[in-house]
Formats: structure tokens, C-alpha cells, sequence
């Protein structure tokens, strides 16, 4: 076991598929900010965390169930010469709930601000917390669902070793919940950065619809096109508070 731990191979592996949990788990930090920040400064947090542990157990569950999943790879049904499998369907779904929660989500920001302004503050009479929670609840666990079939397969094609992926999503949900809070709160305060965030997840809608229909685009464009734009608008950002008030 120690000799296992210990070899260069497993090591190498473990920090490799750890990385790119993190880099996946972007996408789910990024939504579970947006709709946190549209609840209550109370529960804002417990949002946050039960929406990571949740990912954390799906992603655990779905890898015990490897089986399972790589049978969803088998195509159920055929539909304009396009082979539908188990994970095309679900892609499909939250590709649709993606670009339907994140479009929602930018006219909210950008044309109805002044109207959500006030729903926020009365959101709490209108409603209670409970009902609130659970509504963003149940919209984390459909993305949770989808992200971490698209972790899990990708962590299948890396490493073999069930124990190997098992360690390295559970540091990267470790390392997500450190950083989550700080994120969310960053994006609150520069709604330029919010736009950008959801643009973001509208472009991985956009991708995962396409997953879904066996067109393949690689992610390491979508990833490199949003780290210059927030490179850019960081230094927007910088430019704008160096001005004289």
C-alpha cells in the first residue's frame, strides 16, 4: 500500500487529475455563486457549501458506479441519424438549464437590475428561507448531476485506480470550498465580473449541448478565452480605481 502511495506514477496521476477537477469545478463554483447571491446574506454560505458536498458525493457515488456509468455511453435510441446514449441526454438537459439559468440570470443583471433590487430586499417576505433554499438547492443538484458526469468520465479516462480519483475529487472540492466564499463575494461586488461569469456559463450551455450531440469542442479554447477576457477586465478593474474620484 505505502509502495503505492509512494510510486512516482501514482503521484504524478493523483496531482494531474486533481488539477483538472479544479479547472472543471470552476464552471460549478461560478453557478453556485450566482444563485447564492441572489438569496439571503444568512444562508448564502450554507448554499455554498451543502451545493460543493453535494457535488463532492455525487461525483464519489457516480465513480463507485463506474459500471453504471460508462453504460450510459450505449446508445438508447437513434433520432435524425444521431445516435442518442444515457450521458448525450443528460448533457442535453443541463446544456438547456445552463443556457436557460445563465440567460435568465444576465437580464436580470443588465435589464431588470433596478426591479431585482427591490425583490431582493423583499424576497424574505414574499417567501420564506426555507422555500428559497430549497429552490436553489434543487437548480445546484441538476448542474452538480451534469458537471460531475462530465468529471467523472473524463477522470476515467486519466487514471484507473478508483482510489486515485476518489483522493484527488476530494482535494479539489476541498480546495473549491476554501476559495468558493471569496469568489462569490468578489463577483457580488464587480457586476462587470458577474456578466462575464454568465456569458461563461452560457458558452459551456453552448458546449455541453454540443457534448450531448457527439460534436466535440475542446474546452482548453473556452477556458483560455475566459481567463484573457478576466485578465482584461481585472485590469479595467485596476485602471478604474487608479482614476481620481
Amino acid at each position: 500500500m505505502i509502495e503505492f502511495i509512494l510510486d512516482p506514477n501514482t503521484i504524478i496521476a493523483f496531482f494531474t487529475l486533481a488539477a483538472l477537477e479544479i479547472v472543471l469545478g470552476i464552471d460549478n463554483i461560478i453557478f453556485i455563486s450566482v444563485l447564492a447571491n441572489r438569496l439571503p446574506h444568512d444562508i448564502r454560505d450554507s448554499v455554498r457549501q451543502f451545493g460543493l458536498v453535494f457535488a463532492l458525493v455525487t461525483r464519489i457515488l457516480l465513480l463507485l458506479s463506474l459500471s453504471w456509468v460508462m453504460g450510459l455511453t450505449e446508445t438508447l435510441f437513434t433520432l435524425l441519424q444521431q445516435d442518442i446514449s444515457g450521458r448525450d441526454l443528460i448533457l442535453l438537459v443541463g446544456g438547456l438549464f445552463l443556457l436557460w439559468k445563465s440567460s435568465n440570470e444576465i437580464y436580470l443583471e443588465v435589464e431588470a437590475q433596478e426591479n431585482t433590487e427591490n425583490e431582493s430586499s423583499a424576497a424574505p417576505l414574499q417567501g420564506t428561507k426555507r422555500k428559497l433554499m430549497l429552490a436553489a438547492v434543487v437548480q445546484i443538484g441538476i448542474l452538480d448531476i451534469v458537471f460531475s458526469l462530465d468529471s467523472v468520465i473524463t477522470a476515467v479516462g486519466l487514471v484507473d485506480e478508483i482510489s486515485i480519483m476518489v483522493a484527488a475529487v476530494l482535494l479539489s472540492v476541498i480546495v473549491m470550498l476554501y476559495f468558493a466564499k471569496s469568489i462569490g463575494e468578489f463577483i457580488h461586488r464587480h457586476p462587470s465580473i458577474k456578466v462575464l461569469a454568465l456569458s461563461f456559463l452560457t458558452i459551456v450551455g453552448v458546449v455541453l449541448i454540443a457534448e450531448g450531440l457527439d460534436v466535440h469542442i475542446p474546452k482548453g479554447y473556452v477556458y483560455f478565452a475566459m481567463a484573457f477576457s478576466l485578465i482584461v477586465e481585472f485590469l479595467n478593474i485596476r485602471a478604474r480605481n487608479k482614476k481620481p474620484s
